[in-house]
């Protein structure tokens, strides 16, 4: 068993990374991720927001690494629920692959929450336990699978920073637009005038 574990902190408020980070996928930064599905969302009667989703992804793993375990499948799914609770001001997210787990198991959990002295920027902690079954040089392929998922969250943070910029241009343009359209109605009310 290897655990792996990260903290990162965001330049932005917990309302705007959380908006982001469930807009994450699809994005350029990670496209492994080849699918998601909401399987399902609901409120609870705490306000609390709950969400299953289902992702496909594309591991590229190397060929040394199929070799170890013994298969060529490349496309595996991860099953995913996160919790907002917009209270508390905490999104908390676990996820853990359904494919392959007689060989591997990677279960993950992010924490985003504001930062404690300064609501402009939002923390973000990781922990990844991955467990490799039933194979010869386990230990040397659970260090290899936390590098890849070091990287992979290096993608993850990027990824956000990417969504949270398209969602301040769209923003910004549909000021211009609404502000556009308003100069021309109040034009054309005043010529009717």
């Amino acid at each position: 068993m290897k655990i792996w574990s990260s903290e990162h902190v965001f330049g932005h408020p917990w309302d705007t990374v959380i908006k982001a980070a469930m807009r994450k996928y699809p994005n350029p930064m990670n496209p492994c991720v080849v699918g998601v599905d909401v399987l399902d969302r609901s409120l609870d009667n705490q306000g609390r927001l709950h969400s299953h989703r289902l992702l496909s992804t594309e591991w590229g793993l190397p060929s040394i690494v199929k070799a170890i375990l013994g298969t060529n499948r490349t496309l595996t799914y991860i099953k995913e629920h996160s919790v907002v609770d917009p209270v508390e001001k905490k999104m908390e997210l676990c996820s853990s692959n359904i494919t392959l787990t007689n060989l591997v198991s990677v279960d993950e959990r992010l924490v985003y929450r504001p930062h404690p002295e300064n609501p402009e920027k939002t923390v973000l902690t990781q922990e990844a336990i991955i467990t490799v079954k039933g194979v010869s040089l386990s230990s040397y392929l659970e260090s290899l699978m936390a590098n890849t998922i070091s990287s992979n969250a290096r993608k993850g943070r990027d990824a956000l920073e990417w969504v949270i910029n398209k969602l301040n241009t769209e923003f910004e343009e549909l000021k211009l637009s609404t502000r556009e359209s308003m100069k021309s109605a109040m034009a054309a009310a005043s010529t009717e005038n």
